[in-house]
């Protein structure tokens, strides 16, 4: 490293080279969510003409090579000569940052893609991307290399339609891990989009497959649809959702509220279509005015009252129990932390908020007792519950002198104390975790055994799930606390593997675990803690030649090379060849559960991913949940694509 530094040191990255050089700075990743992010970006300049009121059909296409194609029927990107710049307006907005209509409020009223650098950034970590423009009669058409146009911009012909259509094929210079796009994360935000604007079409095409798939979004309802949604199939209070809305100081608010009979909230907020997914000042805004308002009603409610311990009110937490919401606000200068944009810091909407909800609600529910009578039978069961589980903790602490759970008896824990390279083996039974004791790197490999079914955290209250035998080892052993309490940072374990036998009950028991992290820890889940163990179906054995196999094609496949290797007839099926079926992993060998499932330079494992929180929500809650209709629909809708081995 040289000593000198002086001006020549000093590196001025022009036009679209700070992008390419830091662009998780401009697009939060460089891996799969920063890839998606780019289709966000595209997209979201076809939702503000449509908020501006001059778009009402978006395409977004997947093609063959990993090539998206976005097409809309807004007023198209201007292509005339900007005065100042001395280019035109479309090669403006491809190629410089914090360039765009975004600036001008005379051009949009409100828009997500407030710093101007979305378009720019996907022409930028594009190998190349084509602008076509339709207005005026006329289309027009751009190219562009990496960032650079390879000339101005160029009359192709006559068009009588209108719009803008950015086609582009992502750098895999820059996205390394992968630059295939993953059709249900997409489906998810185009989705949300569709009901976030009501009315508006948006066609998404998967061209990548033999038969193309497509997928049409149109929902007149808006939020109130989307609450619909998210509740299909659940019995819910009232019958129709609760639609809110009004507007003050340019900022427009929309929420739609509905109660169902389980015990999950499950509250969606956005900023000008962008999903908060850390809230901010609309989703405080929202939550003081609701436990506000329960609380006045409860307290001319004199029955209801009578169940409440004297000086008790309802929390947060028991007015929000089984509650569905989407918070959609409509923001002219929002001011989000960071680029990501994913929380709401403008301290002035948390008041707009509450007041507006504060009146609304107050006046709906006066308008409808019984509902109201509904709603409060429920909450004040949940405060009731919170009250007699908190009671029970603190005579337990008295009584033991214990503040929480200490390491369960069970586990076999492992010696190093860095989580980052620890992880937990959840085992179906003792057996099997006998076995994955035995077969184990004791540095960094933890067991712990489960014995009998897991509860189902879909049909109970919070405080039966904290309380529960079966789950109290799985709480304690991982160390992050649940619910409100949960904390990433004191998590013991960066991998949490599920390994339960290869048969119905063994994906019973996975289904049961996966439903307890979804509902009660689902930032494990998002940060890809979550793993499930893949033990071989099959070993297949001749003389001291031994392949695992995950299938009954691989073992076919298996047969059919030893067969060939050995001169042995296809049709011979006497057992010179031995196929082992494992049923469970307690008939495995120690040595063999190592060698297949638990050594890291081996083993196959399966990472849960949650690629559409809003699908994975109504999965469980009609699998899982109480209802046995929806259910009953689910499987003879899907039981032509069951494997069952029973």
């Amino acid at each position: 490293m040289s000593a000198s530094y002086s001006a020549s040191n000093i590196t001025v990255l022009k036009g679209l080279e700070a992008v390419r050089k830091r662009p998780g700075m401009y697009i939060g990743s460089t891996g799969p969510d920063g890839l998606h992010h780019l289709v966000y970006e595209v997209v979201d300049n076809c939702i503000d003409e449509a908020m501006a009121g001059f778009c009402n059909t978006i395409e977004v296409v997947l093609e063959k090579d990993d090539i998206v194609k976005v097409i809309d029927n807004g007023r198209g990107i201007p292509v005339d000569i900007h005065p100042g710049e001395g280019i035109s307006a479309l090669e403006l907005v491809l190629t410089r940052l914090h360039a765009g209509g975004k600036f001008d409020k005379g051009s949009y009223k409100v828009s997500g893609g407030l710093h101007g650098v979305g378009v720019s950034c996907v022409n930028a970590l594009s190998t190349w991307l084509e602008a076509y423009v339709e207005k005026d009669g006329k289309k027009y058409f751009m190219k562009f290399n990496v960032g650079k146009s390879e000339s101005p911009v160029k009359e192709i012909g006559t068009s009588e339609r209108r719009g803008t259509t950015i086609r582009w094929k992502a750098d895999p210079s820059i996205f390394q891990e992968t630059t295939t796009y993953n059709f249900d994360v997409l489906c998810s935000r185009l989705r949300e989009l569709a009901f976030l604007n009501s009315g508006i079409k948006i066609i998404f095409r998967d061209e990548r497959l033999t038969t193309p798939k497509e997928v049409i979004f149109q929902f007149e309802g808006g939020i109130k649809h989307f609450v619909s949604f998210l509740n299909e199939g659940k019995k819910v209070i009232p019958e129709e959702p609760i639609f809110i809305t009004g507007e003050k100081d340019d900022i427009q608010t929309e929420v739609s509220l509905q109660y169902n009979d389980g015990y999950n909230e499950n509250i969606l907020s956005f900023v000008n279509d962008i999903n908060t997914k850390e809230g901010g000042t609309h989703l405080d805004g929202f939550k003081i005015a609701l436990t506000l308002v329960m609380n006045e009603f409860l307290k001319n409610n004199a029955k209801l009252l009578k169940k409440m311990d004297k000086e008790e009110k309802l929390t947060g937490e028991d007015v929000r129990a089984g509650l569905t919401a989407v918070i959609s606000m409509k923001v002219p200068e929002p001011q989000f932390e960071g680029q990501t944009k994913t929380k709401l810091g403008n301290t002035d909407v948390r008041g707009v908020v509450s007041s507006l909800l504060n009146e609304q609600l107050t006046l709906f529910f006066e308008q409808n007792p019984r509902v109201i009578e509904q709603i409060l039978e429920k909450t004040v069961s949940e405060a009731a519950a919170r009250i007699a589980a908190r009671k029970a903790k603190e005579a337990t602490r008295r009584k033991n002198g214990l503040d929480s759970f200490g390491l369960p008896g069970k586990l076999a824990d492992c010696s190093s104390k860095k989580p980052e390279e620890c992880e937990v083996y959840i085992v179906e039974g003792d057996s099997a975790g006998g076995s994955a004791k035995q077969g184990r790197d004791p540095k960094i490999q933890a067991i712990l055994p489960l014995w009998g079914k897991m509860l189902n955290v879909e049909k109970v209250r919070a405080d039966k799930v904290v309380n529960n035998d079966k789950l109290q080892p799985v709480i304690a052993s991982l160390g992050t606390g649940i619910g409100k309490d949960f904390n990433i940072d004191k998590l013991r374990y960066h991998k949490i593997i599920i390994m339960a036998d290869a048969d119905v009950d063994g994906a019973h028991i996975a289904t049961l675990l996966l439903t307890f992290f979804f509902r009660y820890m689902p930032q494990l889940i998002e940060a890809g803690h979550v793993y499930i163990a893949m033990p071989p179906l099959y070993r297949v054995e001749y003389k001291k030649e031994r392949k695992f196999v995950f299938s009954d094609e691989e073992r076919d496949q298996a047969l059919l090379e030893i067969k060939t290797k050995h001169n042995i007839p296809l049709d011979d099926n006497s057992k010179k060849i031995e196929v082992q079926r494992y049923k469970g992993l307690g008939e495995m060998e120690w040595q063999e559960l190592k060698e297949t499932t638990m050594d890291p330079a081996n083993r196959k494992m399966k990472q849960v991913k949650l690629t559409d929180a809003v699908e994975a929500d109504k999965i469980f809650s009609t699998l899982m949940g109480e209802e046995v209709e929806p259910r009953r629909k689910f499987i003879e809708e899907n039981a032509v694509y069951a494997t069952l081995d029973v």
